[in-house]
């Protein structure tokens, strides 16, 4: 056979490979497809805007009760936008990864600061928003205004990367200009937003992360995973990041029932939400009552004491990196005399529970019965 008949037949091919994977997938969206959240089907960019930020990092039936209440709380992106900071960060707590609450404020006031309230309706303009990457950008193109962008979501990459069998991890460069080609080759440009709702279902409900409903599945005679049993095998995955560690001790000063808060401005982890005193060290250290009244002698001009209660230490495992933790309550009897290190507030009992601290603290504040 001619290169050139070839090269036309494999072309077709491709072309029929495309057409039945889109109807599959359509056809299944419309007779089998159960999955409801609240903004499925959503039009308005600035609902589909909050669910995708939300949803970053987050598992579907966490996000729900965020997505609604920030939806009573702030109708519209104007309501965002004129929202105290700390307000926002309270409704946020818990959902971690904070710096997607930052740049939720900065895009609610730059739209209606600049764009009186509008979204962008090009891809282009969508992406140069604070905190919208290529992915939240491709959802709102297409889910509100029909434009052909395909959305690349982890359940995306696991149906693609096991139907076509595809050897490269998505974490890779290569990996990801390979998978966005093959998206952006398979979608239905004229219902792009129906088609990626779609594909982002069916890896959620059927082609899961673990055990996936392969019997039954609509792909199950195409499917390269399938058809060689390696079905577990893809997505191939990235190398693991090694942690970093990190030591923090929070004293948890206490006179006359109020306690001290600061909030944490510096660019890291959990900016912007409220903290106890912090000392983080390079590593472990085993912490006792004289231990403790040593160093609050090195680093306070005077202060008397009453109690100090040591808590267990504890830990929690970031996206990159390790916290080790331990709480420190120490009750001062004396009113303490100014200090530089104290440049916070010293709040009431109740008004912890109205403020916005990292899980670690809000977690420990629920389950510990302090001496304040």
């Amino acid at each position: 056979m001619p290169i050139f008949s070839k090269t036309v037949k494999l072309i077709q091919l491709c072309i029929m490979k495309k057409i039945a994977f889109q109807r599959r997938l359509l056809k299944w969206h419309k007779e089998q497809n159960l999955r409801q959240m609240p903004w499925k089907g959503e039009k308005d960019p600035y609902k589909v805007w909050l669910s995708e930020i939300i949803l970053q990092q987050t598992r579907v039936e966490q996000g729900m009760a965020y997505y609604q209440n920030f939806t009573q709380a702030f109708p519209n992106i104007q309501s965002l936008a004129n929202a105290h900071e700390d307000t926002v960060y309270k409704l946020w707590e818990g959902l971690g990864y904070y710096s997607r609450c930052k740049n939720m404020l900065k895009t609610a006031r730059l739209i209606t600061l600049e764009n009186k309230g509008k979204f962008p309706d090009t891809y282009d303009g969508l992406v140069k928003l604070p905190g919208i990457g290529p992915y939240t950008a491709a959802a709102i193109a297409s889910f509100c205004f029909s434009l052909p962008y395909p959305v690349m979501d982890g359940n995306v990459f696991r149906v693609l990367a096991r139907v076509f069998k595809i050897n490269l991890s998505s974490g890779t460069s290569e990996g990801k200009k390979y998978f966005s080609q093959l998206a952006g080759d398979l979608l239905d440009h004229q219902k792009p937003g129906l088609y990626n709702q779609a594909l982002m279902d069916f890896g959620a409900t059927v082609c899961k992360h673990a055990l996936p409903l392969c019997v039954g599945c609509i792909f199950q005679n195409s499917c390269g995973a399938y058809l060689e049993n390696k079905v577990s095998d893809y997505p191939v995955k990235s190398k693991k990041i090694k942690l970093k560690e990190r030591w923090f001790t929070w004293f948890i000063f206490c006179h006359r029932g109020k306690i001290y808060i600061q909030k944490r401005t510096s660019k890291d982890i959990w900016e912007n939400l409220f903290e106890f005193y912090l000392l983080e060290t390079n590593q472990s250290k085993d912490w006792s009552e004289k231990a403790v009244m040593k160093w609050l002698a090195s680093e306070f001009e005077s202060m008397e004491l009453s109690a100090i209660r040591i808590y267990p230490a504890q830990t929690q495992k970031l996206t990159h990196q390790l916290i080790h933790a331990r709480f420190i309550e120490i009750m001062i009897q004396s009113p303490i005399k100014p200090q530089k290190q104290f440049k916070g507030n010293w709040v009431s009992r109740k008004q912890l529970d109205h403020t916005g601290f990292p899980a670690m603290i809000r977690n420990f504040l629920e389950k510990s019965i302090m001496l304040s």
